[in-house]
């Protein structure tokens, strides 16, 4: 009896010794843009560290994480649309909406710049001038932010994207995958700054329209619902949120360059 009541106190002493708790593990549902340009590799580790918190990332495009969203299937959204993310607020499925950060949106092509819309601030008219011109291009297709600005150019056209024509190419796919897909048919494609900046050495492609207001690109974070969605580890996905708009979290962002550019401008700062 003595031995076995030892074995057992040692078993439950060694049990509690083996180590620390596992690190809780939240769901972020983000761009492929944050994902690709190297920001969360850049950003999470101090705050798992800290907080020993893991972050799941799924890495989908804006349409894609607000539906996670709507399901209950993420705890956190780190997107950029914001007619969609004030959509998603107003009907009940998130809360708490923050500025985190900023970039803008480019349109990137071949040298030859074949539809000659270098140097172009209207980004519209660099669109009419593809069009005309029956240049490639290659557009997201995916509901991402990406793909939602880019369908907001084509409207202000007049004429609307060219679907359905062997010139336009709808891929699918996340924006490291578009830029090499454009870069391979020496297509044009509109991105964000901050891809680009990451997958610049890697193509043959360059910066020809800029600068248009119309490029903007915001990017929020929003907490699901618990009230909607009860799982969800709201706890935890605030204090993802609180650490990315704090200022260590701020200065992480602005921090994160690629041959001297800032890939994401923090929201802290004006421009």
């Amino acid at each position: 009896m003595r031995a076995t009541i030892s074995c057992l106190f040692l078993a439950v002493v060694w049990g509690c010794g083996e180590g620390e708790p596992k690190p809780q593990s939240i769901r972020l549902a983000t761009t492929t843009s944050t994902y690709n340009s190297g920001l969360l590799d850049h950003l999470l580790p101090p705050f798992k560290e800290r907080e020993r918190i893991e972050v799941q990332v799924i890495a989908v495009g804006t349409g894609q994480a607000l539906a996670l969203g709507e399901r209950g299937d993420a705890d956190l959204l780190l997107v950029h649309a914001r007619k969609r993310e004030d959509a998603f607020v107003d009907a009940g499925h998130g809360v708490e909406r923050r500025d985190i950060m900023w970039n803008d949106f480019i349109v990137v092509g071949p040298a030859a710049d074949p539809a000659g819309v270098s140097g172009l601030r209207d980004a519209a008219e660099a669109f009419r001038r593809i069009r005309a011109k029956q240049a490639r291009f290659v557009s997201r297709g995916d509901d991402s932010g990406t793909h939602i600005r880019e369908r907001a150019i084509w409207e202000k056209t007049g004429q609307g994207a060219p679907r359905g024509t062997e010139h336009y190419l709808e891929a699918g796919q996340g924006m490291g995958r578009c830029l090499t897909i454009a870069g391979e048919k020496r297509a044009y494609v509109l991105t964000d700054r901050g891809t680009f900046l990451a997958y610049r050495s890697r193509l043959e492609l360059e910066v020809l329209v800029e600068g248009d207001p119309m490029l903007r690109n915001p990017y929020g974070a929003i907490l699901v619902n618990p009230a909607r969605h009860p799982h969800v580890k709201a706890a935890a996905a605030r204090k993802l949120l609180d650490y990315l708009t704090s200022e260590e979290g701020q200065q992480r962002i602005g921090a994160l360059r690629v041959d001297g550019h800032v890939l994401f401008h923090p929201a802290t700062t004006k421009g």
